[in-house]
């Protein structure tokens, strides 16, 4: 089914020759009727690698624009702005040990690139922009996820600094994407050969969401989004160990211990932002907490209770271990 609010459409993607990346190239190539994507990323190899794939199974490859650059680089950023219309802000480093081990790398890429993304967008008149978040923004407990709240709160207060102007921004905030590059699952899969699968936790959880899901869900948000919202899907939990059951019935498992930065349970709408929320049939609305939000945007939602929280542990949807193998099925 065609998606027609891309139709005509540039599409700015950093970040783009990653796992998310190469899923909304695909989704787009397949369902819209853009005038050109732009993949913006500073690897020339992955990018290599990106087009010829895309070149070998996709008749509309020409579609696709391949930048170098980097979100660090307001300038050449910049440079890759010329006639587009909306941005999905996907580039990130999220290796959650490595950026405790290395703060200042996290900061220039996850902080200081969401200012240039900002700053860049509003000067050049970009229509709309998307930023990709993480359930470890909530009441951040590592670096990664400080860094990420801060991304956050800079993209929702870009609104302000647009003001009249017609650059609007919005996020998007999701958990553990299933079989991305650094999840847990080639890991298990991996460790399935040697007939040991080690779990940092018994009673661990995660929330879940598929590539396509994500991906789906940032197209649908674009359409939706006023501006300043934080938008939160109605995703699936899992437990680590039925996860690892999932993967490798036969297979012992042995308790590492949690990782530094790490925590049990993931939150993704705390009690304290449960007093702006909306929540909406698919997802909740966290709405920002300034003056100027239009008190009239996503009227259809209702206000969740007094003290929610929308925490791995305690959601309802939790994935049993036929569920898992279900999800394990289409990687």
């Amino acid at each position: 089914m065609r998606d027609k609010q891309f139709d005509g459409k540039t599409i700015l993607l950093t970040g783009g020759t990653g796992s998310f990346g190469k899923k909304f190239t695909e989704i787009i190539l397949k369902q819209t009727k853009i005038r050109k994507l732009i993949i913006y990323s500073r690897d020339e190899a992955k990018q290599f690698d990106m087009q010829k794939h895309f070149s070998q199974n996709f008749k509309n490859h020409d579609k696709v624009r391949y930048f170098i650059g980097d979100v660090r680089d307001k300038d050449r950023f910049k440079m890759a702005l010329n006639d587009v219309d909306y941005i999905v802000h996907a580039a990130a480093l999220k290796q959650v040990p490595a950026m405790e081990y290395n703060p200042t790398e996290a900061i220039k890429t996850n902080i200081i690139g969401a200012m240039n993304i900002v700053e860049a967008a509003i000067e050049k008149g970009i229509k709309k922009v998307i930023a990709l978040s993480t359930d470890k923004a909530c009441n951040p407990i590592n670096l990664y996820g400080a860094t990420k709240l801060c991304s956050d709160k800079l993209f929702v207060a870009g609104n302000s600094y647009s003001g009249t102007a017609k650059t609007r921004f919005s996020v998007v905030r999701y958990g553990n994407v299933v079989g991305s590059r650094g999840s847990v699952i080639p890991f298990f899969l991996k460790e399935k050969e040697k007939g040991i699968i080690p779990v940092t936790h018994p009673e661990m959880t995660r929330f879940w969401i598929t590539l396509e899901q994500g991906v789906r869900f940032v197209m649908n948000s674009f359409e939706i989004m006023k501006g300043g919202e934080i938008f939160v899907p109605k995703i699936p939990s899992m437990n680590i160990m039925d996860l690892a059951k999932a993967i490798a019935p036969g297979c012992k498992t042995k308790i590492v211990g949690i990782r530094p930065g790490e925590k049990l349970h993931e939150v993704m709408i705390s009690s304290d932002d449960a007093r702006n929320t909306k929540e909406l049939p698919n997802c909740y609305v966290i709405k920002p907490a300034f003056h100027w939000w239009d008190e009239n945007n996503h009227n259809i939602g209702k206000p969740v209770k007094d003290n929610f929280v929308y925490s791995s542990n305690t959601n309802p949807r939790q994935l049993t271990i036929n569920q898992l193998k279900g999800y394990l099925k289409d990687l």
